[in-house]
């Protein structure tokens, strides 16, 4: 029982709750203790006061866009304290408090008593403030409207204050932040009830039951329209949310309430799933769109189905992947779900799906869940796809949770980027077969050369992916200059010289590639500073771009090329290390060699023998 306690007493939030909720009660005590030798009449005033309470809590007015609703009782609080004091004001804030207490039990016990301790607060300093600026309690006068103002900012200020603490310790979102919300979503609110309060104190002196009858009739009617014109706004806002085609939510929506919840719940868990239907290609080809959309529909159903009952926001990604969020969700779980989730759908039969590999309705599914490492939304959801990418790759109809270590997810992530980078440079096969063909070696060695050099796994993915992108700048060359024989003239030349910093611009359009900008940049500058574009020197060169210079220049020297002579293998190791120093790293020019030597024996011809006979 001490551990318990111990524990709830170090979480700052529920300290806060403690630390108010006794204020706020004994606030109903520091005036002149609460009497019940009223007259008849205040009895009657009360009563009327608390039921006016409680209806206005019952009619509240709905604002949009957010949902927001406004409760009219403060209005109520503050005209009963103008006019019939703080001990009238309170009884009905403790009688109205416990009728609403016990009508909403299952709102949890300490909400409530925080509820009324908030509410004392703000009723006992605004009124405190009104008698001390000299105000007095009895029939509205003018003369004391810099009171009546002072002790309305008093209230709106006591709220806002007590409020925001609440949710700054509860949602863990800066001080500026919290505050700056409240005013915003607050402000036009506060000066409506307290503009109402304004007429409600001067109808309270003119005829108490009479203007509070009046009063409470004028905001049920108003809230009756202002409902009326939400549930309006919320089609509206539904069509511009929904997907037409299934029902679900769609991709703006979607993106919306991710970024909200990625922001809003930092130290609570959160776990997405991305799934994709399998082979829905194979099936919409097969019977037709019209066939596909019934699918897709059907598909949406048993998803919406099954995400309603958890709470989980589910909606249509674009074509036939769906997305799910799923609030305070471990990724245990979310795996539990989402497996049984695959499991009712391959049990779900619909017309048509014994054509598909699977042999029944399936679908792929990556799952990951938030850690703090993660900044922003679109890398949380960058990463569920890829986890879905995974389950795909794996033999589809299955679930994939996400592993940043996971060395087969490594392998296929690596796999994708240069499938991604292999359809870019087929490009070449149109314009230039041979930069397609010198790409293509250039890779093969960067393979071989990285396994013999030891990198380090991300060094040797770049080197890998930079040899086989590195030309993708000559895109942007004439083809009559690229398959030009003979030697190219100075401005020739110097256009091709260009291609280093045009491929820079092309790999520069797609963030995923930007760690390749210097391999695809650099790759001619020299170790003596003489190369292009920059004339970089030595070890202000980086590592990999020295590396790349070998395997590029080594493949441009063995490779017949329109407009320079060939060199055999031994020509070219020749050369390597001639230029070794100058135009070449020193430090990868010999294990370079040692590698083409050990790869490629075939290509080294010794000298040939002399058959000449020597005579006796």
């Amino acid at each position: 029982m001490k551990d318990n306690s111990a524990a709830l007493l170090k979480n700052p939030f529920n300290v806060y709750i403690i630390i108010i909720s006794i204020i706020g009660c004994s606030t109903v005590f520091i005036h002149e203790s609460l009497s019940f030798e009223l007259k008849m009449n205040d009895w009657t005033i009360i009563a009327v006061l608390i039921i006016a309470v409680i209806i206005l809590n019952e009619y509240m007015i709905m604002l949009p866009p957010k949902g927001n609703s406004l409760s009219l009782d403060s209005a109520i609080y503050i005209a009963s304290m103008f006019i019939f004091g703080i001990e009238i004001t309170l009884y009905v804030l403790i009688i109205s408090s416990i009728i609403f207490a016990l009508y909403h039990r299952k709102i949890v016990w300490w909400k409530h008593l925080f509820n009324f301790a908030t509410y004392s607060i703000m009723i006992n300093s605004s009124f405190l403030t009104f008698i001390y600026i000299g105000g007095q309690v009895g029939s509205f006068d003018v003369a004391f409207l810099p009171s009546y103002m002072l002790a309305l900012v008093s209230y709106f200020a006591a709220n806002v204050l007590l409020v925001g603490i609440y949710f700054l310790l509860s949602v863990s979102e800066g001080l500026f932040t919290i505050f700056k919300g409240i005013l915003k979503d607050a402000l036009s609110s506060y000066l409506i009830t307290l503009a109402l309060a304004f007429i409600l104190t001067i109808l309270l002196e003119s005829n108490p039951v009479f203007g509070l009858v009046v009063f409470t009739i004028v905001i049920i009617l108003l809230s009756l329209v202002f409902r009326q014109y939400f549930h309006l706004y919320e089609e509206v806002s539904n069509k511009a949310n929904i997907d037409y085609l299934t029902g679900l939510y769609n991709h703006g929506f979607f993106k919306e309430s991710l970024e909200q919840h990625f922001k809003s719940q930092e130290d609570q868990r959160l776990s997405l799933a991305v799934l994709d239907l399998d082979d829905f290609k194979k099936y919409n080809d097969h019977y037709g769109h019209l066939q596909g959309d019934e699918l897709l529909k059907y598909f949406g159903t048993i998803l919406k189905t099954n995400c309603e009952e958890k709470n989980f926001i589910v909606a249509r990604y674009g074509g036939e992947e769906f997305s799910i969020l799923m609030p305070e969700t471990s990724i245990n779980y979310a795996y539990q779900f989402m497996d049984e989730l695959r499991k009712k759908v391959n049990d779900t039969y619909f017309k048509g799906v014994e054509i598909l590999p699977q042999g029944c309705l399936s679908f792929s599914g990556g799952i990951i869940e938030r850690d703090k490492s993660m900044l922003k939304a679109s890398e949380f959801l960058g990463k569920a796809d890829k986890a879905m990418y995974y389950a795909k790759a794996q033999g589809k109809n299955n679930i994939h949770l996400f592993d940043e270590n996971d060395q087969n997810q490594k392998t296929l992530d690596d796999e994708k980027e240069l499938e991604h980078l292999e359809q870019q440079l087929r490009i070449f096969l149109y314009k230039d077969v041979n930069t397609y063909k010198h790409s293509r070696r250039v890779y093969q060695y960067a393979i071989h050369f990285s396994k013999k050099l030891n990198l380090n796994e991300q060094d040797k993915k770049l080197i890998i992916m930079g040899a086989l992108i590195h030309d993708i700048g000559k895109l942007e060359i004439p083809r009559d200059i690229l398959n030009k024989k003979g030697k190219l003239d100075a401005l020739e030349w110097d256009m091709v010289k260009k291609h280093v910093i045009w491929g820079k611009e092309i790999i520069s359009t797609n963030k995923d590639l930007e760690d390749l900008i210097p391999l695809v940049e650099l790759h001619h500058e020299r170790f003596d500073g003489k190369g292009y574009p920059y004339g970089l020197k030595g070890r202000s060169i980086p590592k990999l771009a020295r590396i790349l210079c070998i395997i590029d220049s080594f493949d441009a020297m063995t490779t017949e090329r329109p407009y320079q002579n060939t060199k055999t293998f031994n020509e070219a190791v020749e050369e390597l290390m001639a230029c070794s120093n100058q135009q070449f790293d020193p430090d990868y020019v010999i294990p370079f060699i040692e590698m083409i030597k050990e790869i490629y024996p075939m290509k080294f011809k010794e000298p040939p023998y002399n058959d000449t006979k020597i005579s006796s």
